[in-house]
């Protein structure tokens, strides 16, 4: 009993202790890099299918039953993303021909580097093996978040000085091994989001701020599956829900008035699919692919609660977000473990709708980490990635989404440094665990 308190405190403190916030790393404000030192290393590649550990938990709630016995995780990632704006045209005022807005006060200057000092994101995952065929559990993640901050006084203020985006996302999971080649599992999300907009009102270094400030609690689903069709090889697919935030708060027009606001916010569903093969004794191999609903992410009317009009709409009109990883594991002996791993990502953000807080484009993931198992109850991961973005360009030109009196033209060279540690506690005896476990497991 006592080993069992223990594990539950375990496990309510990580969740209470979590806090988010960070650069976005996936599609626009998504973090995907926060998740899991272990599957930093591989690019994500087999997030699904339980190839990055107790984090394949908030991919495919099914994975939890790849660990036999009590397990919690714990991870602390730094992301580190270099971005900035440099404008590439003159700012003009009311059309592309319009007055230098320079000769009304403005400034000439790009943002500076949109993601400032960098953010800590931190994840935890635990698992209790209840009987040989069931389990439960519970995530606490950011899934999503952003912190992006200009120099106060750029060309493109009216557009945004900074931005905010905290989440925090719980979800109790349960999951059953049905038979020897399969294995289902469920989790319910409870989200918490809080959000900063913050834009100048006007053009000159004097200009106050208009500032938007909401949050909410809201709730979602995640499903999934694990196949097991030969041993050493297992198939996975996840579905994450959207979850629709009903963001209640204010709006300040920059002046003595505010306004008490409400707005709708369908953060997207996702597929994820993995595929991970056990080679031999020594390798592993890793697969994965997530597509991420931001199509539904469009426009959000920013709505007065006091007349039930809209004080204005922020339009995103994004794509949907494509992602491919590969990776591999090599078992060097007993006790440690290295990997590696490649992706592709395909932003929902293009050259029409980005926008200045977010420098966001395609982007390359290289990766590389190592686990070492210090005893049979401990176990510690590193995790590095490097991420390439391909050359972002903003263009308030006249037909973007969010197009004021300002035309804007710039373009930044976005790259991006996260590095994780994370640790595994095994908190009963490996001696006495529970009999018929999955066929197919993490080392």
């Amino acid at each position: 009993m006592q080993s069992r308190l223990r594990y539950i405190a375990a496990a309510t403190v990580s969740v209470l202790a979590l806090t988010a916030s960070g650069a976005a790393l996936a599609g626009s404000f998504a973090i995907r890099s926060g998740q899991s030192a272990e599957g930093l290393g591989m690019a994500y590649a087999g997030a699904a299918s339980g190839g990055i550990g107790l984090g394949s938990m908030a991919w495919n709630p099914a994975t939890i039953t790849m660990f036999p016995g009590r397990n919690s995780n714990w991870n602390a990632t730094y992301i580190a993303p270099n971005g900035d704006y440099t404008p590439t045209s003159t700012t003009r005022l009311g059309s592309p021909v319009g007055p230098p807005t320079t000769a009304l006060g403005g400034s000439p200057a790009g943002t500076g580097n949109l993601g400032g000092d960098g953010a800590f994101v931190p994840a935890s995952f635990s698992a209790w093996q209840l009987t040989d065929r069931l389990w439960i559990g519970v995530t606490s993640t950011a899934p999503f978040g952003l912190r992006s901050k200009t120099d106060n006084y750029h060309a493109g203020q009216t557009y945004g000085r900074s931005a905010k985006v905290r989440t925090i996302n719980i979800a109790p999971t349960i999951g059953y091994q049905v038979n020897d080649w399969l294995a289902v599992g469920a989790a319910v999300q409870g989200q918490f989001i809080k959000t900063n907009l913050k834009q100048a009102t006007g053009v000159g270094p004097a200009a106050t701020s208009a500032i938007l400030d909401g949050d909410s609690i809201d709730f979602g689903y995640r499903l999934g599956v694990t196949l097991t069709p030969m041993k050493g090889t297992t198939i996975g697919v996840g579905y994450r829900s959207s979850i629709r935030q009903t963001l209640d708060g204010t709006f300040n027009t920059g002046g003595p008035l505010t306004f008490p606001i409400k707005a709708n916010l369908n953060l997207p569903d996702s597929i994820v699919v993995g595929v991970s093969h056990q080679i031999s004794d020594q390798w592993q191999v890793h697969l994965g692919y997530e597509w991420t609903n931001w199509s539904r992410f469009r426009n959000i009317p920013i709505v007065n609660k006091l007349t039930g009009a809209a004080f204005t709409s922020l339009n995103f009109q994004y794509d949907d977000s494509h992602f491919v990883s590969a990776g591999v594991e090599y078992r060097l002996n007993r006790d440690l473990t290295l990997r590696a791993g490649v992706g592709y990502e395909w932003s929902p953000v293009n050259d029409r709708n980005r926008t200045v807080f977010i420098s966001d484009n395609d982007r390359l993931w290289l990766g590389v980490g190592g686990s070492y198992q210090v005893t049979e109850k401990i176990k510690l991961d590193l995790g590095y990635s490097f991420l390439h973005v391909k050359k972002a360009t903003v263009n308030y030109g006249g037909a973007h989404p969010q197009q004021g009196p300002i035309f804007y033209q710039a373009e930044a060279k976005p790259y991006i440094h996260i590095v994780s540690a994370g640790l595994t506690y095994r908190w009963d005896n490996p001696a006495e665990a529970i009999p018929a476990a999955p066929v197919v497991r993490k080392y």
